[in-house]
């Protein structure tokens, strides 16, 4: 994960770096989190994400390093990766941990996508493909995720994956997008992933549902949106064509 210790050069046992949302950013700074550095902070070589073809992987959300087991605490077990007991707005959002949703059920969705670039450098839009959606999600610390069986082996060095996450309400409309090295494990596949498209809001015309590889979603930024004046919030979930689990139509 970049910027999983902070930035270069530091242990930061406090680390929310890679946590803070993104809004009103020029491209520049928002892919990969470069306006904080965090494209510059990978993770050590040899340290990748496992993504184990056909099957599933758990990761950590939350709020800070200290709410998972990467922090002081190797035994972390908590429920959220924040405050346990939910701390909630007036209007009933919850707020500690900021989840930006009422309750699971309104939570909307995140993503992993990934890209055959071994190097950050290297990846665009077109390249990142999201691989996953896990509806109803952020909310508790353990998170899984599907990975399509046909998912090929990445080449010398790894893939790039980044994670992501569109709130569907409850505080400022912004966005997240966060950078992993990662590989693919158990596959043979020799399949090549399709070009990523941008998605479309189709919530109320499934026929408008782009079909096959999607890009992630980039919103309110100050460029490099690749969606624009949706009726709602574009969420990583049936509202801009995202099916749940394995996106397993992303394949030329």
């Amino acid at each position: 994960m970049y910027c999983m210790k902070g930035l270069p050069g530091r242990e930061d046992w406090n680390n929310n770096l890679p946590v803070n949302p993104q809004y009103m950013l020029t491209k520049t700074d928002w892919w990969f989190q470069h306006e904080r550095g965090c494209d510059k902070a990978p993770p050590p070589d040899g340290d990748y994400l496992e993504l184990p073809a056909g099957g599933a992987f758990t990761v950590e959300i939350a709020t800070n390093r200290a709410f998972t087991t990467f922090g002081h605490n190797p035994n972390f077990a908590g429920y959220f990766g924040g405050h346990q007991e939910p701390i909630r707005s007036g209007e009933g959002c919850v707020v500690d941990p900021n989840l930006h949703t009422f309750d699971q059920t309104s939570a909307p969705g995140t993503v992993f996508a990934i890209s055959y670039q071994n190097s950050i450098d290297k990846v665009t839009p077109e390249n990142l493909v999201v691989f996953t959606v896990s509806y109803h999600t952020p909310w508790q610390r353990l998170t899984s995720y599907s990975v399509p069986k046909d998912l090929p082996p990445c080449p010398a060095g790894g893939c790039t994956c980044a994670w992501g996450w569109i709130p569907m309400g409850c505080g400022q409309p912004n966005m997240y997008m966060q950078g992993h090295k990662c590989i693919v494990t158990g596959s043979t596949s020799t399949r090549k992933l399709a070009v990523a498209k941008p998605p479309v809001y189709c919530e109320d015309d499934q026929s408008k549902c782009v079909k096959g590889a999607k890009q992630m979603i980039f919103y309110q930024q100050l460029d490099g949106n690749n969606v624009h004046n949706p009726p709602k919030m574009p969420t990583y979930n049936a509202r801009m064509g995202f099916s749940n689990g394995a996106q397993n139509d992303i394949f030329e």
